[in-house]
């Protein structure tokens, strides 16, 4: 009996090389991908299960909002993004579109978030039991994890922004604290949607929180210390409420989202979000290739930020131009220098030039003066005035008048 010959394996197909572009910077990135155009995809009759988000370098137009929204990956120190514009006007889409974009940082692998750092500064009874025995042993206590995208829901309580008892460990008799979404966005993106309609309270104990990088929880006897260093995105409209000078003083940089204005350009967004909504797969393929490349040059950038410089004789002129906006709030400076730190390690640069302060200078710099704090100084000055002249006055000792000869001789 004879066995059939077997026909000759084919050979796996080679692997096609990926067409680089010429593309030197992040910036420059931005721009190739605003101009390609998108081919008719037939519809996707599959069930999908995985999050899709939309590409974020599809999003037509809106350059200043995808610029801040980079930058705040790449320097986190720029304090935050707030979006400001109508409905419908690709604010939500830009933030979750980042999903792709977010870079890989050292997280903690234990329950309770034990850090190395804890040892270093509070010595080995700063970590739990299972974390000083690792840590005996060399057994590293971070993993490299995704930046993840935390989004705060509007109807969520304090008890969840900031943790509670624990309801499954207080059914077995045990207490312990829960922790809230402040710490689960530690390293990460915090998300807050219509933030001008959140309540009082919540928007306090987030901004204190981002403030100061960690927070504690108190219930009862229990007590518990979080860590809450994370990358604030905000969006609202205008229509449906203001926002505190409070809370908006908080936010690094903030960005006008106004709805497209050339028609081409409508055109274009409504055949990107087509194709999109017919074959979600094929749609974010065709940018794969332009998303890969933004997330290495935002590592890159990330780590390039750390070394960028900025000249004095750069700086000098800013903070004249801030002076001369009748701008108090330091933080104008600040989000401003460093936005510009990010811009320039964007672009593969190791100083700040004037070029790049003002690139970013209108997305640092509006909507930080305040009508009622200069009328407020305007009306102290006539009480300051009047103080400084009384105090010259004030401790002087008054000198005796002459008498005259015939007072003397009576």
């Amino acid at each position: 009996m004879t066995t059939p010959e077997l026909p000759p394996l084919e050979a796996p197909p080679e692997p096609k090389e990926r067409v680089a572009h010429p593309i030197r910077s992040l910036r420059e990135l931005i721009d190739y991908v605003a101009g390609k155009s998108l081919p008719p995809l037939p519809p996707d009759d599959g069930r999908i299960t995985e999050p899709t988000p939309f590409p974020f370098l599809a999003i037509v137009g809106q350059t200043e909002m995808k610029l801040a929204l980079l930058l705040g990956l790449i320097n986190p120190n720029v304090g935050g993004i707030l979006l400001i514009g109508p409905r419908g006007t690709a604010k939500t889409t830009a933030v979750r579109s980042l999903l792709n974009l977010l870079p890989q940082v050292e997280r903690s692998t234990c329950f309770y978030g034990c850090l190395p750092e804890d040892i270093e500064l509070g010595g080995i009874d700063a970590v739990c039991p299972d974390c000083a025995k690792k840590y005996g042993e060399g057994i590293p206590l971070t993993a490299p994890d995704p930046v993840r995208l935390v989004e705060l829901p509007l109807n969520a309580r304090l008890e969840d922004v900031v943790g509670g008892i624990d309801e499954h460990a207080a059914a077995h008799h045990r207490m312990r604290i829960r922790r809230g979404i402040l710490a689960q966005a530690d390293r990460n993106i915090l998300y807050i949607d219509e933030i001008n309609l959140l309540s009082d309270e919540i928007i306090d104990s987030i901004l204190d929180a981002a403030a100061q990088g960690s927070y504690t929880v108190r219930r009862g006897p229990l007590a518990a210390t979080y860590r809450s260093r994370f990358v604030l995105i905000g969006s609202m409209n205008p229509e449906e409420g203001r926002l505190r000078p409070q809370i908006l003083d908080r936010f690094g940089l903030r960005v006008i989202v106004r709805g497209l204005e050339d028609a081409s350009q409508r055109l274009e967004a409504y055949r990107r979000v087509n194709a999109y909504l017919a074959n979600p797969r094929q749609m974010i393929a065709q940018f794969a290739a332009e998303m890969e490349a933004a997330a290495a040059e935002i590592k890159m950038a990330r780590e390039r930020v750390k070394s960028v410089r900025l000249p004095d004789e750069v700086a000098h002129p800013a903070i004249q131009l801030v002076q001369k906006m009748g701008v108090d709030s330091l933080r104008a400076e600040i989000t401003w220098f460093e936005a510009a730190r990010a811009y320039a390690a964007a672009d593969n640069r190791d100083e700040v030039t004037l070029a790049d302060l003002k690139a970013v200078a209108p997305m640092a710099l509006r909507l930080r003066r305040s009508s009622y704090m200069t009328e407020y100084f305007k009306g102290q000055q006539g009480e300051e005035h009047e103080m400084q002249t009384l105090l010259e006055k004030f401790g002087k000792k008054k000198r005796p008048t002459k008498t005259s000869k015939k007072t003397r001789r009576k």
